[in-house]
């Protein structure tokens, strides 16, 4: 059996920070690239998770899911992984996730990135949770055609700057008929590349999903990472 801090340094997490120069920074934002069904939610639940049990704050803001949906999520995946990695201090670490996460939930007209600067003024001034992370699940609608999606994306990016932290974010990748380019990323997240620092893809293969770096900054070679997600446990592991 494992205590967290030992779980923490295991973590396949830290192999993809390496990757990435020591991961997401402040004011920085990553985007996470999939097919519908195929993981998104649960690789940046488990990114969520992670940072909580780190102890660092967390808001996971979501469109069309309520907050108790979301809730049951971080739940279920704190269990299988507190199983697999046979966690000693189970109670404590769920205690120390718990306090460490906030999650709010949107509805699409009220979600913008004005209503999200509002929702950190708040939280900080009443609840005194100013996050280190943000996660970002359905928003901005990256399938919408958006002419400003852009302009969003880099008010999204300064407001990250803004408020020193990290804000990682998920769109949909579709089997046929979307527009790609060069590096398969669709287009209509290439056409944000101005605000984005690394995006991520996840890959469906035949008994697993792989997680690729599709972009890491200005670097002109990326590494080829063997972490994928399994589809039984939703958990990040090596292949």
């Amino acid at each position: 059996m494992v205590l967290r801090e030992e779980m923490i340094r295991r973590s396949p997490l830290r192999v993809l920070e390496r990757s990435l120069g020591g991961g997401l920074a402040p004011g920085e934002i990553g985007v996470v690239t999939a097919r519908k069904g195929v993981g998104k939610t649960a690789f940046l639940v488990g990114v969520g998770l992670d940072e909580a049990l780190r102890g660092r704050k967390v808001l996971h803001a979501t469109l069309r899911r309520s907050v108790e949906q979301v809730t049951r999520y971080y739940d279920e995946i704190f269990t299988a992984l507190a199983s697999s990695r046979r966690l000693e201090d189970h109670a404590e670490s769920r205690i120390a996730m718990e306090r460490h996460r906030h999650v709010l939930s949107y509805r699409d007209s009220d979600i913008s990135v004005g209503r999200i600067r509002e929702s950190l003024g708040f939280l900080a001034e009443h609840a005194g949770f100013r996050p280190d992370v943000i996660i970002l699940n359905g928003f901005p609608d990256f399938e919408g055609g958006d002419p400003d999606l852009p302009e969003v994306m880099l008010a999204l990016r300064e407001l990250a700057r803004e408020w020193r932290l990290t804000l990682w974010i998920n769109a949909l990748r579709h089997r046929e008929g979307q527009e790609r380019d060069e590096r398969d990323v669709p287009v209509n997240v290439a056409r944000c590349d101005a605000a984005i620092a690394i995006i991520l893809r996840l890959e469906s293969q035949a008994d697993h999903v792989r997680l690729r770096i599709v972009k890491d900054r200005d670097a002109a070679e990326l590494p080829d990472l063997r972490l994928e997600l399994d589809p039984a446990t939703l958990l990040l592991r090596w292949r």
